[in-house]
Order: C-alpha cells, then sequence, then structure tokens
C-alpha cells in the first residue's frame, strides 16, 4: 500500500513539473514571438532612417557642390568691380551716388553732388531703397 501511494505521489510531482515545463516552453514562445515582433519593427525603421540619412547626405553634397560653383561665380567679381571703378571714371560718381542714398540723401542733392541728370538720380535712389 505504501509503494502505491508513493507511485501515486511520484506520478501527480511528474504531471506537475510536466505542467510546469510546458507552460514555461509556451511562455519563452510567447517571448521569443514578441522578441521577433519588435525586431522587425526596429529593423524597418532603422531602415527608414538609413534612408534619411542618404537623402540628407545627398542633399549636403548637392549644396556643397552647389556653393563650390557659386565661389567660382563670385570670385572674380571683386577684381572686376575693381577693374570697372578704374576705368570708367563716371562709375565713381554712381558709387559715390550709392554711398549718398543709403545715408539718406535726397534726389537734387545726388545732381548735384555727383553731376548725375535727374533720372539717373531718381534711378538711383529707387534702386538702393527697394535693395
Amino acid at each position: 500500500m505504501i509503494l502505491e501511494v508513493a507511485v501515486i505521489v511520484l506520478f501527480l510531482f511528474w504531471a506537475g513539473t510536466l505542467a510546469m515545463f510546458l507552460a514555461y516552453i509556451r511562455g519563452q514562445r510567447l517571448i521569443a514571438a514578441q522578441q521577433a515582433q519588435s525586431d522587425v519593427l526596429r529593423d524597418q525603421r532603422i531602415k527608414e532612417l538609413a534612408k534619411r540619412v542618404d537623402n540628407y547626405q545627398n542633399g549636403s553634397v548637392r549644396m556643397g557642390e552647389d556653393l563650390h560653383e557659386l565661389r567660382a561665380i563670385v570670385a572674380p567679381l571683386p577684381d572686376k568691380l575693381v577693374q570697372l571703378e578704374q576705368r570708367d571714371p563716371s562709375s565713381l560718381s554712381f558709387a559715390q551716388a550709392a554711398r549718398l542714398v543709403g545715408m539718406g540723401a535726397s534726389v537734387d542733392e545726388l545732381t548735384q553732388s555727383c553731376g548725375l541728370t535727374q533720372a539717373e538720380a531718381e534711378l538711383m535712389s529707387k534702386l538702393h531703397k527697394s535693395s
């Protein structure tokens, strides 16, 4: 009789252990499935961010190329301006008129001090005020 009770108790322990083991395995499978799902979402997010970084990088490269082109265009302008001012004496009066307009000179003051015509003085005044 004791042997039968011992076998029944051992069977119950074995059944309980088996049930706990199966529950543990189900829990591990659930955790693995959740982890796989979060891995997929993470990988998608990484791909999206990589695309955004590539777009920003390409934009920066294009902007750098455009700046390089602009530098090549703008670099000779100061020398050309100096050449024009030295070559054409009347341009000095226009440069002086631009400075005077910047200081608030009227059209009449421009015609008197720079030797400009009324139309030229009005044009200088309008050009300087619009910029």
